[in-house]
């Protein structure tokens, strides 16, 4: 390990924090509102009895919510805790990085406005999420958060100004609880970029099945922020296939080291390596089958 690696490591470690600390700050303040100013009795009002139509209503926010797949597990920790159920929570948190109107523009954008990718990824996004959704009420039946009771607020007994002020006490709170996560995650995706070779990845992903393994892995490792990841994809179109470059798209807006570590700070560990699987199944199966 000589002093130009170290250096490199740091160099990728800080640029992973300023990347994703914006959508952080942000999730831990909409996580901070939902604490204070959204009882359960809204949150059973809002959300349809209908678990099918839960799922659709909760992508439907996703699509018109703006963050990334770390700043949206706060979110989706105090949903969870407010009540939303499992399967409707999870389909919020996997689309809102992919499905959003400016992930999907910069896709568009980075691959010299092409619609083509920009279905592809969105479509197979899409259908993973409602396969994830309609998996996890048959194995899990509690809401997987480690830590079951999350502060019950008495939203009839606080004025206004108290709310205000708990909400940015509930902020900080979730800032340093999943900040350390964040940190955790991007020192482990900054030495696991340094150290590891890339070139040998592309040597072995030269067949169809390899090729988008390798470009799974590859997105995991490198722990893009899914407002860029498109850029960095497009650069592998001479390299890689459409299907490939796909599965990077869609594997790494929702799953990647920092937001494994954050993910594992929040939720059982059985259920985090469950959901990693199926969506690494799920993206797999549907880019080879639907994608040349």
């Amino acid at each position: 390990m000589n002093y130009q690696a170290l250096l490199q490591m740091n160099t990728i470690f800080i640029s992973i924090l300023i990347e994703s600390l914006p959508f952080i700050l942000l999730g831990v303040l909409i996580s901070g509102i939902i604490q204070m100013f959204v009882s359960e009795e809204m949150i059973a009002k809002i959300i349809p009895k209908n678990p099918v139509l839960s799922v659709l209503y909760a992508i439907g926010a996703g699509v018109l919510f703006l963050a990334c797949e770390c700043g949206i597990v706060p979110i989706t920790r105090r949903l969870i805790a407010k009540g939303v159920p499992l399967s409707a929570a999870i389909a919020f948190m996997l689309s809102a990085p992919i499905l959003n109107p400016i992930v999907l523009f910069s896709t568009y954008i980075a691959f010299g406005n092409s619609w083509s990718m920009v279905f592809y990824r969105g479509g197979i996004a899409l259908l993973v999420v409602l396969i994830i959704a309609c998996i996890l009420p048959f194995q899990f039946k509690t809401n997987q958060l480690k830590h079951e009771h999350i502060g019950h607020t008495d939203h009839h007994s606080h004025t206004f100004k108290d709310k205000v002020k708990g909400m940015f006490r509930h902020s900080i709170e979730e800032f340093f609880s999943v900040g350390k996560y964040l940190i955790i995650g991007a020192l482990l995706a900054a030495a696991i970029q340094t150290f590891l070779k890339t070139s040998l990845l592309l040597e072995i992903g030269q067949g169809n099945l390899s090729g988008n393994v390798v470009m799974m892995a590859l997105s995991y490792v490198m722990s893009l922020c899914s407002q860029a990841d498109a850029f960095v994809a497009s650069s592998f179109r001479s390299t890689f296939s459409t299907s490939s470059l796909v599965a990077f798209l869609v594997f790494g807006a929702m799953f990647d080291i920092k937001n494994t570590i954050m993910l594992l700070g929040t939720f059982k560990t059985k259920f985090v390596l469950c959901l990693m699987a199926y969506i690494f199944i799920s993206v797999l199966g549907l880019t080879l089958l639907f994608i040349s």
